[in-house]
C-alpha cells in the first residue's frame, strides 16, 4: 500500500509545539502528527477493557442492544 501526501494548514502556535515535540521524540514532524492523530482516533473509537466488561455485565442493556439490532434488521421503528 502506498501512503498518501495530506495538505495540512496548521496555525503557527500549533506547528511549533508539534515541531518541539516531535524533535523531542527524534521523530519527524509528519510521523509525530500521524502517530498523534492514531492514538487520538484509538482513544476514542474504542471502548477500553474496563468499559466493555461494564456492558457485558449490564443484562438490561445488553437485552436493549438486541432488541435495538432486531429491529434494525427488521427496519422496524425510527432511527435517530
Amino acid at each position: 500500500m502506498m501512503s498518501k501526501t495530506v495538505t495540512l494548514r496548521l496555525d503557527e502556535s500549533v506547528y511549533n509545539r508539534f515541531k518541539v515535540l516531535a524533535k523531542e521524540d527524534n521523530r519527524p514532524l509528519s510521523n509525530y502528527i500521524e502517530t498523534a492523530a492514531l492514538r487520538f482516533v484509538e482513544e476514542n473509537e474504542y471502548v477500553g477493557e474496563f468499559e466493555m466488561s461494564e456492558i457485558r455485565s449490564n443484562a438490561d442493556l445488553n437485552k436493549s442492544l438486541k432488541q435495538g439490532l432486531k429491529d434494525a434488521s427488521t427496519q422496524r421503528g425510527r432511527f435517530v
